[in-house]
């Protein structure tokens, strides 16, 4: 719980706008911390001048027989966006999954609108596996479908 200040600067801004994550928009500190830091498997943080410009979260995305799927969750400093930071993170995740043998990694909503997101994932490997209609109700855009996004972490993978 160490780096959540630095954390909580990021998490806040980004879950109080509502268009890309699914967590109340009223999420107080100590509930967020929990979620980002207590809740998944492993916690990471991205620096750039000792400065916390990026964070993401790796978890079983299920428990008992779907564990060896992993779940992340990944948020950049709206100032540090565009600098390669997600991307750099997910590789890392994607290495750290395969260490601790997790066999593929599932994005299980990712909001449609979120194209940068979406383009990323997709330029890292990931294919979109389903589609829910009007699962997210955007605070400016309506019901917005969600995706499922997969990538296997097995076999001839890179």
């Amino acid at each position: 719980m160490e780096d959540f200040d630095d954390i909580w600067a990021i998490w806040e801004p980004i879950v109080r706008d509502g268009e890309t994550y699914t967590y109340p928009r009223d999420t107080d500190y100590e509930t967020a911390a929990q979620l980002w830091m207590e809740t998944p498997q492993h916690t990471y943080i991205a620096l750039i001048n000792n400065t916390v410009v990026g964070t993401y979260y790796l978890k079983p995305n299920q428990p008992g027989g779907g564990s060896h799927v992993c779940n992340c969750g990944f948020m950049v400093a709206p100032a540090a966006q565009g600098q390669g930071i997600a991307k750099t993170m997910c590789r890392h995740s994607l290495e750290t999954a395969r260490t601790l043998g997790y066999r593929a990694m599932q994005f299980n909503f990712v909001i449609e609108t979120n194209t940068t997101a979406i383009a990323l994932w997709r330029q890292c490997g990931f294919e979109t596996v389903g589609r829910l209609p009007d699962a997210f109700n955007h605070p400016t855009r309506g019901y917005v479908d969600a995706l499922v996004m997969y990538k296997k972490l097995t076999g001839d993978t890179p």
